[in-house]
């Protein structure tokens, strides 16, 4: 830890990739692994546009039931001690940049203000008619899906009629709207993935947060920055195929490593 606390004193724009490990400590299900299942599907029976198209039912009682898991969650240590450095290094003239696959939006609760979802927000929609995506905290999303999405194996499909399902908002249009989230099988926003590159090409360090590394493309991200000299840092439960190319690993919980790692350093200067 001191050989990172003196390269964190140093670094002047600070890149953090997280996954949903981070999430996993504010309680939410991560749907990989043992128990990652929704009634009896992973989630990557359910996260697809083909899912989408069969039953668009039983996907969005998949998200309601997370919509409501997620709006009731609140940020944990880790979160927290990402937004405070980040509040507290932009005083110094110094950037933090989050970069996350999560959809839950705890970072941005927590006070983030530089971030990049890269795969979306379960609180954003999208139409799959007029193609507007407008922020929707409503709960429920629509009255149809109130009471349902319940996860236990045993409980059967609402069946929704289409039409009752959450429908666009635009004038005269009305179409079937669905989150605004990247599904399996789709690519990432290129104007997103752009500003991603942008910021990996200037870091002079990186955090990994609570990612497996086996997601593409993130997991490409860091062993990227890595290969150019910049050390990275990885802050994880378990080690993960990208562990031995990093400089740093951190194994625990991040609500307990992230804080001291974080933490101000006796050379800051706030003017």
């Amino acid at each position: 830890m001191a050989s990172f606390r003196e390269v964190f004193a140093k670094a002047k724009h600070i890149v953090v990739l997280s996954g949903a490990g981070i999430s996993a400590e504010s309680g939410l299900p991560t749907f990989r692994g043992a128990g990652g299942y929704w009634r009896k599907w992973k989630s990557q029976d359910l996260a697809t546009p083909e899912a989408f198209a069969y039953n668009p039912s039983r996907v969005w009682e998949f998200y309601h039931y997370r919509r409501e898991m997620m709006r009731s969650a609140e940020p944990n240590p880790g979160h927290l001690a990402i937004a405070e450095c980040e509040a507290r290094l932009h005083k110094q003239g110094r950037r933090v940049t989050v970069i996350t696959q999560n959809i839950d939006e705890l970072h941005r609760k927590a006070g983030t203000k530089n971030l990049l979802e890269i795969h979306g927000s379960i609180f954003k929609t999208r139409c799959t008619s007029c193609g507007v995506v407008a922020e929707n905290h409503k709960s429920p999303i629509c009255p149809a899906l109130s009471g349902k999405g319940a996860p236990e194996p045993e409980t059967h499909d609402a069946k929704i009629p289409v039409e009752k399902l959450p429908r666009c908002e635009e004038a005269a249009c009305g179409g079937l709207l669905r989150p605004h989230v990247v599904w399996f099988g789709e690519n990432l926003d290129p104007a997103v993935l752009e500003e991603v590159h942008r910021e990996l090409a200037l870091c002079d360090l990186c955090l990994v947060v609570g990612t497996s590394s086996v997601v593409y493309p993130a997991a490409m991200f860091a062993p990227q920055v890595s290969a150019r000299g910049v050390p990275v840092a990885e802050f994880n439960m378990e080690t993960t195929p990208a562990t031995n190319t990093f400089r740093f690993h951190f194994q625990g919980p991040c609500g307990k490593t992230l804080p001291e790692a974080l933490a101000p350093h006796e050379t800051e200067t706030v003017s």
